[in-house]
């Protein structure tokens, strides 16, 4: 059994209201949150902010928790994704890493954007309504539970 531990932050800039999103072009391509795994060493926490850093040039703060999905895979792998949120952040936003380009969008317009795999899944733990959503791997598909 492998347990994969991954994070993804909403930063969104109090003065626009936009989000930052970038569009993966390595792994689960599409339109996503930034964020990435978790090292030997490091809280989830800290490798949010690392990866941001790494992924869009930012340095972000205040990160409140939203919850995390936790995928329970039917060979018993587990993959957890823990989610934040921020309007706290400083620096020069770099236009693109070797993951995709990184940009701002107004978050109604996500729904019109070819969003990474999973993507659809991940934005109701940024509402509030939510702390976990578990998901269950049964006969080729997904039982998901929003707790």
């Amino acid at each position: 059994m492998n347990c994969e531990l991954t994070n993804m932050v909403l930063v969104e800039d109090p003065e626009t209201g936009k989000v930052l999103v970038q569009k993966r072009v390595k792994k689960y391509c599409g339109i996503a949150f930034p964020g990435g795994h978790v090292e030997d060493g490091e809280s989830i926490y800290d490798s949010a902010v690392r990866e941001i850093r790494e992924e869009t040039g930012l340095e972000i703060s205040d990160l409140k928790a939203c919850g995390y999905i936790h995928w329970n895979h039917a060979n018993g792998d587990k993959y957890f994704t823990y989610f934040y949120k921020t309007t706290s952040f400083s620096g020069t936003l770099i236009d693109e890493t070797d993951e995709g380009p990184v940009f701002w969008v107004d978050p109604k317009e996500l729904d019109s954007l070819q969003l990474a795999p999973n993507m659809d899944r991940y934005l109701p733990m940024f509402s509030g309504k939510y702390a976990e959503c578990y998901c269950l791997e049964v006969d080729g598909g997904w039982d998901m539970r929003y707790i």
